[in-house]
């Protein structure tokens, strides 16, 4: 996920974190009892959300290092007494999930998982089943051209036996971070019945940053409008189509909005202004004069002025100068690759812009080529022309302030002051 550094399920949207979004569709579903998996930088904060579920129980488990999911297990085990769900929260499915998956459960079954079909290589776990819908095995990021179906795992997984799981885990030999997938294939072989359960409804798993502007589409998608009493929005601005005002939003004076689109609270959309469909404003953002906003997900307390941003994913507290755009389209009309740990990896996606970490500024007239990445407080100076991405903590093309400086000197002027 370079350069965004928050955990991926602590993203918000619409005003909420992904996690709780999901809490929220699995209490629609029935479930009222939760074990939240937790790290020790965003124990807090989970715990914080989980504070705020009225009629759920719930307990925390602190993984101390990023395992994997059977570690997870593993340190959830004093809780894990009865059959359970096991729910990645960086996925984005509905509530049908929940129903095809209950709907699966038979006498002598060890465990029910979802399987989604796909058309194009998705990196994931792939799933090989018989024809009866049996689990026959998985096979985990087998690369383009080498998948063994066109079914990937999709985690919403039920279990019957916690503690038979948590045995098979501890028989696993691996060296890769595929421990639990590893056990499951263990059980296949062992004649474990494990029936896959074809889902097709909306699912988008965030992988890489790119895959959050899909995440905007779906949660825009299911809003309906709103907006706050307490947003202030002048009577000479346009809002078409569907658009959620957050609290104390101000729009001004030939300000455009055309949604779907969220605007969260404390945020100013400047005068002669236009965000278009599928942008997604954090809280107390500045949309300046003359800025175009499209298709974009701005973090919390980021600022614009005279910019361009197109298909962009933009990190909080970062200020771009004015004339600065963001280029999100290629001459050739081609798809956008993007670099992840030197290896170009294809988005699928035509629109693709910058990618910025918090905390990162830009000089006035800055271009971004599209796909680029610039790491967490970074700075761009003026007029600089990006075409490579940008590590963190990086201060690219400022001027040197020990260059030794010379008086302006004009031939017709009448100057006593001699050239230096």
């Amino acid at each position: 996920m370079f350069p965004l550094t928050e955990d991926k399920f602590l993203l918000p949207f619409l005003g909420k974190t992904l996690l709780e979004h999901q809490l929220t569709l699995a209490i629609g579903a029935g479930l009222a009892k939760f074990i939240l998996v937790c790290n020790p930088k965003n124990q807090e904060r989970v715990r914080a959300i989980a504070g705020n579920l009225p009629g759920a129980s719930v307990e925390i488990a602190v993984q101390a290092e990023a395992k994997g999911i059977a570690d997870g297990l593993e340190c959830a085990a004093p809780f894990l007494t009865e059959e359970l769900l096991i729910i990645n929260p960086n996925d984005i499915f509905d509530g049908a999930a929940y129903s095809a998956l209950l709907a699966s459960r038979q006498p002598n079954q060890a465990a029910s998982i979802l399987g989604y079909r796909v058309s194009s290589y998705f990196p994931g776990g792939y799933l090989v089943t018989n024809e009866r819908g049996i689990l026959k095995g998985i096979v985990e990021k087998p690369g383009a051209d080498h998948e063994p179906s066109d079914l990937v795992n999709l985690m919403v997984h039920w279990h019957t036996d916690p503690e038979a799981l948590l045995r098979t885990i501890t028989r696993v030999e691996t060296t890769r971070d595929d421990v639990y997938e590893c056990a499951l294939d263990l059980m296949c072989k062992e004649g474990k019945n494990i029936r896959v359960v074809p889902y097709a409804g909306a699912w988008h798993a965030i992988k890489y940053p790119w895959h959050i502007l899909d995440a905007v589409h779906y949660f825009l998608d299911q809003a309906e409008s709103y907006v706050s009493p307490t947003a202030q929005v002048s009577p000479r601005a346009c809002i078409e189509g569907k658009v959620v005002i957050g609290d104390n939003v101000r729009v001004l004076e030939n300000a455009v909005i055309r949604g779907p689109v969220y605007i969260g609270p404390g945020s100013i959309i400047g005068n002669s202004t236009l965000v278009r469909a599928y942008s997604h404003l954090g809280t107390n953002c500045v949309v300046g004069f003359a800025t175009e906003i499209k298709g974009s997900y701005i973090s919390e307390g980021s600022s614009f002025h005279m910019n361009y941003v197109g298909d962009s994913i933009v990190g909080a507290n970062c200020n771009l100068g004015a004339g600065t755009i963001t280029a999100n389209w290629r001459f050739d009309e081609q798809n956008i690759s993007v670099d992840v740990n030197k290896q170009l990896v294809p988005t699928k996606k035509d629109k693709l812009g910058v990618i910025m970490g918090d905390n990162c500024r830009t000089g006035i007239n800055a271009s971004l080529m599209p796909g680029i990445k610039i790491g967490p407080n970074s700075i761009i100076g003026p007029g600089i022309y990006l075409t490579d991405n940008v590590d963190s903590n990086t201060m690219l093309g400022l001027p040197d302030s020990a260059r030794p400086m010379k008086k302006n000197y004009h031939p017709h002027r009448k100057s006593t002051d001699k050239e230096e």
